[in-house]
């Protein structure tokens, strides 16, 4: 992994809203909000699989809800002052993006930064119906 690598977010549907200037959903900054749990945000690393497999990967495999992938990258985190971790758990290519230590202000000005770099970027993957 290096600093361009994309690291790729399954998006819930429910963190999806209409986009007024393009035929392309846009999502909102709870796509990049950490579980309150742990205060890290889990992502799959490009380097290891792809956008369309690391998709198939969480909703047929894990059994969990995603309408597509968006990316960011260990460089947009880093200017963001978050640390990437790639730890390989629960499942190989496992990355989790630490939010440790910032305020609940900070997760929320740092989860809309991320939103928009990836809105910006575009989908990496979308299901198709």
């Amino acid at each position: 992994m290096n600093a361009s690598t994309f690291l790729h977010r399954q998006i819930h549907p429910n963190f999806i809203q209409p986009n007024p200037l393009s035929d392309q959903p846009r999502v909102t900054s709870q796509a990049f909000r950490p579980s309150p749990i742990d205060g890290r945000l889990s992502t799959y690393d490009v380097d290891q699989i792809s956008a369309a497999v690391s998709w198939l990967h969480y909703t047929s495999q894990l059994g969990l809800e995603s309408c597509g992938v968006m990316s960011v990258t260990p460089a947009e985190c880093a200017q963001a002052r978050l640390q990437v971790i790639p730890d390989g758990v629960p499942y190989p290519e496992h990355v989790s993006i630490s939010f440790i230590g910032l305020t609940a202000g900070q997760i929320k000005s740092v989860s809309k930064i991320l939103t928009l770099v990836a809105n910006a970027r575009g989908w990496q993957y979308r299901q198709t119906l």
